[in-house]
């Protein structure tokens, strides 16, 4: 199926559960003829929370994305203080920065999917630790910036890294992203970049997690035996490879698969699995309450 072009705006709204939530927000719509074409809704007893995402036809209402913010602020103060909500425009396309290390099976599979479309996002630089990866970011038309970082052993190593992120900071800033994506970057973001970048920065990890945190993960599930391994698409927060998790996914894996046949296999999981999770957040389908999330797929 190909994408939708129709255009759109996206609500999403997350608040305490209480009465009257789905009547306030489809009455402001309906008086203002706004036609919903797709709605979720979900209800959490374990936290009392509420949770929905609203997508209106844009040319059935009588104004702009920033007038209905404009209304819709209103509308989420008088549910409570404590929604958080957006608004969102599809015909304003959502921008990302990708980071990666030496690994080119996301890259090549996040290039390959923004290229003919099916990705709704404008990839606006690549930014690698190592500069390998240049040409093939460049034949994409996107730009691509080589920060290095000190290698092991280097005696400014922990010096040299402050630099390197600080470097990696400007890049991505002065695209002002929705989506910061590591793609098997290989480096650990450093607590005030994920503090920064909270709930745009993206991780994929080789692990169906909590299992297997951490380096190496294909070669901890081969030592332990494991009959599944699978990738992990999160969220990144200070806690390594610990943030909300938006997408996972499995294969199945017997007593002859090497730990490099585990490699192979699982790359097919990874690329799966990121281009999902961030589809989802560009798509404005995942909402996160705490260290979990809810996910209008």
């Amino acid at each position: 199926m190909e994408p939708s072009t129709e255009h759109r705006y996206v609500i999403t709204l997350s608040c305490p559960d209480t009465t009257g939530v789905v009547a306030r927000i489809s009455t402001f719509l309906a008086d203002a003829g706004g036609w919903i074409v797709e709605a979720g809704y979900h209800s959490d007893p374990s936290t009392g929370w509420f949770f929905t995402r609203q997508v209106v036809r844009a040319d059935s209402l009588p104004f702009d994305a920033d007038e209905l913010r404009e209304r819709f602020a209103a509308v989420a103060a008088a549910i409570g203080p404590q929604s958080r909500w957006t608004v969102s425009d599809t015909a304003v396309p959502k921008r990302a920065v990708v980071l990666v290390s030496k690994e080119t099976h996301c890259l090549h599979d996040l290039l390959g999917r923004a290229s003919s479309g099916e990705l709704p996002v404008s990839l606006e630089a690549v930014v690698g630790n190592h500069d390998g990866l240049g040409d093939i970011v460049r034949a994409h038309g996107v730009p691509f910036h080589h920060v290095p970082f000190p290698a092991a052993g280097d005696p400014r190593r922990e010096a040299g890294k402050v630099e390197s992120f600080e470097r990696v900071r400007e890049i991505v800033d002065s695209h002002e992203p929705d989506a910061v994506v590591l793609a098997r970057f290989m480096q650990v973001l450093p607590a005030h970049l994920c503090e920064r970048w909270a709930g745009r920065a993206l991780n994929i990890h080789h692990s169906f997690l909590p299992s297997f945190a951490g380096a190496k993960p294909y070669h901890q599930a081969y030592a332990r035996g494991v009959k599944l391994i699978g990738a992990t698409c999160h969220y990144v927060t200070a806690d390594l490879d610990a943030g909300p998790i938006v997408e996972q996914d499995v294969i199945r894996v017997d007593h002859g698969d090497t730990a490099a046949d585990m490699v192979r296999r699982g790359r097919d999981i990874e690329r799966l699995v990121l281009s999902r999770g961030l589809r989802w957040h560009l798509e404005d389908r995942v909402l996160v309450h705490g260290n979990r999330t809810v996910v209008f797929r």
